[in-house]
């Protein structure tokens, strides 16, 4: 299914091994994609070992959602492993984020630079010669009339990022006629110190919004029309070889956002993944 947001259906590439090299080397990447034999983007996060943990060992027949998907690693492993199609959303504009009142232009322009719009999915597209559709739409414009419904939605690490986390879940059970699976950010600190769901409110120049402790993410789903199938489960999400190293220095732990930086590099950022389906 097409709208007029739709960016391309890629075909495979021609260029050789160096040639990708070289595009690879071209610009930052969010997700580690195995793109050819011994050729990988350094990504900031490494999602290979956390795919068999949370996705369907096969989508078979499948009509899958993959939401914000940056560089496509969510969306090219659905494909790959069977769905009969795959939609994958992302918003290029990154004016058009849910960015602060008070934004920091150097966090925008660190942001922008990483998202480097958009062409890691399409550099990674054409040589995997996917044919996942790629819309420019956000998650607030989800909606059964025009994407019809889907039999698996993968939701990450998009919560933490938005200004209405619940508006969001309640434009994704409209479009999920199967399974949703999220995974996102959590706080460790208060999932280990608070019995009740809490998050830590964020939003001070950068899209960073809410994180919350494990219960808070399940209440977060929950409240929003979801039966919760499994989880949600606590991991630690593998970073790649494009997280920027930490230092261990004083100003390492001079603030939260410092300190969780550096526990990140050495140990993964923590995360939480759930599975649930919407309650009819």
């Amino acid at each position: 299914m097409s709208s007029a947001s739709e960016i391309q259906t890629s075909q495979p590439a021609s260029d050789g091994d160096g040639d990708l090299r070289s595009r690879i080397a071209g610009r930052r990447w969010y997700h580690t994609i195995d793109l050819a034999p011994g050729v990988e983007t350094p990504g900031w996060f490494d999602c290979r070992s956390v795919a068999p943990r949370v996705l369907p060992d096969s989508c078979d027949g499948l009509r899958c959602l993959d939401i914000a998907t940056f560089d496509g690693f969510w969306a090219f492993e659905m494909e790959r492993r069977g769905a009969s199609e795959v939609i994958a959303i992302d918003i290029l504009d990154e004016s058009k984020w849910d960015w602060p009142a008070a934004t920091n232009p150097v966090h925008r322009e660190a942001i922008e630079d990483r998202k480097g719009g958009g062409d890691g999915f399409v550099i990674a597209s054409e040589r995997l010669g996917s044919r996942v559709e790629r819309l420019d739409q956000s998650i607030y414009e989800l909606d059964p009339d025009v994407h019809g419904r889907f039999d698996v939605v993968y939701l990450g690490s998009l919560l933490l990022h938005l200004r209405d986390p619940l508006r969001a879940l309640d434009r994704v059970r409209e479009v999920c006629a199967g399974r949703l699976i999220v995974v996102d950010a959590i706080s460790l600190v208060l999932t280990l110190t608070v019995p009740t769901p809490v998050a830590n409110l964020d939003g001070i120049g950068r899209p960073y919004w809410w994180k919350p402790n494990v219960r808070g993410l399940r209440q977060m789903v929950s409240v929003s029309g979801f039966e919760l199938e499994s989880g949600p489960a606590r991991f630690r999400m593998p970073v790649g070889r494009g997280f920027p190293p930490v230092p261990l220095r004083r100003e390492s732990i001079a603030t939260r956002q410092a300190g969780e930086m550096l526990f990140a590099s050495r140990f993964g950022e923590p995360h939480a993944y759930a599975i649930a389906r919407p309650i009819r």
